[in-house]
C-alpha cells in the first residue's frame, strides 16, 4: 500500500529544524509552511488521478504528454497561492505567469513532474514548488512525491531534508566507484555529446536512467553521485531540485558549468566528481532554442 504524505505529518518536522540547524530556516519558515500546503493541495489532486487512472492524455506542441490533472493540480495551487501572496508572481509549467510580475518574489512550480510517467503508471513524477528571490536566489523549495511517499525540502542556509531526515551528498570521488543517472535524449546528440555521456557511463560503477526530479533528490540524499538530465529542462524542472543538490552540499550546473536553473541542460553531482564530468563533455556546445 501507498503512503500518503499528509501535512501535519510534514509540519510536525519543522520545529527540530530550527532548533540549533540555521536561523535560515526560521527565516522562511511561513514561506516554507506554506510551500507545504500547496504540496498536500496538488497531492489531493493528482494521487487519486493517478491511483484511478481518471485522466485524459492530451499532447502539446513539443509532443510532451499534459492531463487535466496537470492544469487542475496548478490551477488550485495558484488560487491558494495568490490569495496568500498577493504581491508575490507565480510562474507555472500549464498556466505561465500570474500575479504580480513586478515582485522580486516569484514561485516557481510544476504540478506533475514526470507526467510522462505519470500517464503510463510509473509512480516517478512529484510537484515541485520553489521560491526565487531577484536578489537572494532560490530560498525554499518542496518535492512531493505522493505515489512514492516521499517528500523533499530546503531553505536557503538551513539545509536540504527528507520525511524529516537531513540530506548530505555523498563523499565518492572516484568515477569508477559513482552511482551515476543518465537521462539520454536527442538533445544530447544535437550538442554533440551523446557518445561522450555513454562512454562515462560505462566508467562509472553503475549507470542508472531513473529521469526527471528523482535523480537529482538521490544525488541530494547521497545515494546517487552524477545526475545528468535531458535536453530541453525548463526553469519549473530544476528550481526547486536545484536547490535541494546545494544545500545538500552538492553542485548543480547546466553542461557549460554555469550554476543555473534555467536550462536547457542540468547536471548535479556531489560536488567532487562534477569538475570530471564536465571535462568529459568537452569541448562545449552551446544549445540554439
Amino acid at each position: 500500500m501507498q503512503r500518503k504524505v499528509s501535512l501535519p505529518c510534514v509540519i510536525g518536522a519543522l520545529p527540530n529544524l530550527g532548533d540549533g540547524v540555521s536561523t535560515s530556516t526560521s527565516a522562511f519558515s511561513d514561506d516554507l509552511s506554506l510551500a507545504f500546503e500547496l504540496a498536500d493541495l496538488c497531492d489531493a489532486v493528482t494521487l487519486p488521478a493517478f491511483e484511478n487512472r481518471s485522466f485524459s492524455v492530451e499532447y502539446k506542441s513539443d509532443r510532451s504528454e499534459v492531463t487535466e490533472v496537470d492544469r487542475e493540480a496548478e490551477q488550485q495551487l495558484s488560487e491558494r497561492l495568490l490569495a496568500a501572496r498577493p504581491d508575490h508572481s507565480l510562474f507555472g509549467e500549464e498556466h505561465g505567469v500570474s500575479g504580480n510580475e513586478e515582485s522580486p518574489w516569484q514561485w516557481i512550480v510544476d504540478p506533475v513532474d514526470g507526467t510522462s510517467g505519470f500517464t503510463r503508471g510509473i509512480p516517478i513524477w512529484a510537484t515541485l514548488i520553489a521560491l526565487h528571490h531577484a536578489d537572494d536566489g532560490l530560498c525554499v523549495a518542496v518535492v512531493s512525491a505522493p505515489a512514492l511517499g516521499r517528500r523533499w525540502w530546503a531553505t536557503k542556509g538551513g539545509g536540504a531534508w527528507v520525511d524529516g531526515r537531513r540530506c548530505t551528498v555523498s563523499g565518492v570521488d572516484n568515477i569508477a566507484d559513482a552511482q551515476l543517472n543518465l537521462t539520454l535524449n536527442a538533445g544530447w546528440r544535437e550538442l554533440g555529446h551523446a557518445e561522450a555521456l555513454i562512454d562515462l557511463t560505462m566508467s562509472a560503477r553503475r549507470s542508472r536512467g531513473v529521469g526527471d526530479f528523482w535523480q537529482h533528490c538521490l544525488v541530494a540524499e547521497g545515494a546517487m553521485d552524477i545526475a545528468i538530465d535531458a535536453v530541453g529542462v525548463q526553469p519549473y524542472d530544476l528550481a526547486a531540485v536545484r536547490l535541494l543538490v546545494e544545500e545538500a552540499g552538492g553542485t548543480f550546473t547546466n553542461h557549460l558549468g554555469n550554476s543555473s536553473h534555467n536550462g536547457p541542460t542540468a547536471i548535479s553531482s556531489n560536488g567532487a566528481l562534477h569538475a570530471y564530468v564536465l571535462e568529459r563533455l568537452q569541448p562545449p556546445v552551446p544549445y540554439e532554442r
